[in-house]
């Protein structure tokens, strides 16, 4: 089969397809045929040798895919047939022709969605998912704060938020990407670039602060983020764009206002973890990305790449071009 691959770390010029060997499932496992995958940060970070899989996983780069179950291994418990459309949350392997998955990291495309538009829920969605609900325990009427939010997990954050019934506001580098986040249903967004994000956090809650940070930024924000983080406040991080290293009295300020950091990465997770993951996604969620739920979720897709494009594809990512997710076709 193909699939991306990269021989040395590096840049998006050291991608290129190449002919591997096809997975065969194991026990309890599913083969599925992948029409579509998506890109997300920790492809980047793989391929530059920063982020390798975890023990065990394909050291093939994708961690979402979309596609038809094409065979079942042994020990499988009937919930999956042959044919059936699926979506699939993976520690690697995405990016290829086949993909061996867990059959509960599994879940059924909605009706009346394509596969690229599936390709843009699994990663980004259950990321979001996991942030407000496993770690944050997100509550009616709280206010969170969404960095980045124009990006995959950003955009399912906005909405995941208001189907909480909770209050998201964002930031972001461009009045574009602000506008964008608007229509996804962020009660305000602010740009970074030209704006104290802090001040205009706190004036849009009158003096309160936020309940929640979703924080995949870092080092660069952390007096920002604990100037406009709330009594009792949870700030999240799941991602170090601008690094990790903290100088200041970071642990005083956090302790003043009761608030609390968390971290959580989604990759790294045992196998029941995510299964208990996506069994509440599918439950909670999934049903309002059927035409007639409300309110409706939708996945944004930015652009499609052909999977021998995928170095473009990495240069758009790592420009912060996009506004939504990228998404991978693979060939058949």
């Amino acid at each position: 089969m193909f699939a991306a691959y990269f021989d040395c770390p590096g840049g998006p010029e050291n991608l290129c397809m190449k002919e591997v060997m096809k997975p065969s499932p194991g026990e309890g496992e599913v083969l599925v045929k992948v029409s579509a995958s998506a890109l997300n940060r920790a492809d980047l970070l793989q391929r530059r040798g920063k982020y390798p899989p975890p023990e065990g996983a394909s050291d093939i780069l994708g961690l979402e895919a979309a596609g038809s179950v094409a065979g079942l291994g042994p020990g499988c418990r009937g919930r999956w047939k042959v044919g059936d459309a699926v979506m699939a949350l993976l520690s690697g392997g995405g990016q290829a022709q086949y993909v061996a998955v867990p059959e509960g990291h599994l879940m059924p495309i909605p009706k009346d969605m394509t596969f690229i538009q599936a390709a843009a829920i699994p990663e980004a969605w259950l990321t979001a998912f996991q942030l407000l609900h496993f770690v944050g325990k997100v509550q009616e009427g709280e206010t969170v704060l969404i960095h980045a939010g124009a990006s995959g997990v950003g955009m399912a954050a906005i909405q995941l938020v208001r189907l909480a019934k909770a209050i998201p506001i964002v930031t972001a580098g461009t009045q574009e990407k602000l506008k964008a986040t608007a229509n996804a249903g962020a009660a305000a967004g602010f740009n970074y670039k030209s704006e104290d994000f802090s001040e205009k956090v706190l004036e849009f809650t009158q003096g309160s602060g936020v309940d929640i940070i979703l924080d995949c930024v870092g080092a660069s924000y952390w007096e920002k983020n604990l100037n406009c983080l709330g009594t009792d406040g949870r700030w999240i991080i799941y991602g170090l764009l601008s690094g990790g290293e903290v100088h200041g009295d970071l642990l005083a300020r956090l302790l003043s206002k009761r608030a609390s950091i968390h971290t959580s990465l989604l990759r790294s997770r045992d196998k029941e973890y995510k299964e208990r993951l996506v069994r509440a996604f599918t439950e909670d969620a999934l049903p309002h990305f059927s035409g007639g739920a409300s309110p409706r979720l939708q996945p944004l897709v930015d652009s499609v790449y052909p999977l021998h494009k995928i170095a473009e594809a990495h240069r758009v990512m790592e420009e912060n071009r996009n506004i939504g997710k990228i998404v991978i076709e693979v060939p058949v």
